[in-house]
């Protein structure tokens, strides 16, 4: 079974590394699906048994999205409020999500120094992404962990096109 990859990313005509992303992974169709929430629904208005359904066809989940505010963005957020419901993806009878390989795609301006205990932010990205494999694991899902990119102010196109690549070796050995 394939991989859906859910991009988080609110406006990927502006983006760079997860346009790069994308562009990438969609040469694999045997492989990932990808889905971008803000392409589908711009007005942000979730078609909930669809995407829960798209979930179900597919083996694993990866969450793709930039780091905003020390954040995923707020279209991502409420996605996952509104498809990961309870009775579907956690409680008494949520079951949905239990044994999924799910893990986490992020994007970052700032340099990798910076999410350092001692850096400028006086976090590392574990603890900024915690949230999220709280969620993961609420679910009885099987948190993967997570791929990163920073520096997307300071990189050459080189660096974005080796993160591409990467991005899938990371991918291809989780599944």
């Amino acid at each position: 079974m394939k991989t859906l990859i859910v991009v988080g990313h609110p406006n990927l005509s502006s983006s760079v590394i997860n346009k790069k992303w994308i562009e990438e992974l969609k040469k694999y169709p045997d492989l990932f699906t990808v889905h971008e929430l803000s392409t589908i629904y711009p007005d942000e208005k979730f078609d909930v048994k669809k995407e829960q359904n798209l979930i179900m066809e597919h083996e694993n989940l990866i969450l793709q999205f930039p780091i905003y505010w020390f954040n995923g963005p707020s279209i991502l957020k409420k996605w996952l409020d509104e498809v990961l419901t309870e009775g579907w993806a956690f409680g008494n009878t949520g079951d949905n999500l239990t044994r999924k390989k799910i893990a986490l795609a992020v994007s970052v301006g700032s340099k990798n120094s910076d999410y350092r205990k001692g850096g400028r932010y006086k976090y590392t990205m574990k603890d900024i992404l915690a949230p999220f494999e709280i969620t993961i694991k609420y679910c009885k899902a099987d948190y993967k962990s997570y791929y990163s990119f920073y520096g997307t102010e300071f990189s050459t196109q080189n660096e974005i096109n080796k993160s591409a690549k990467d991005y899938v070796e990371f991918l291809k050995n989780i599944i």
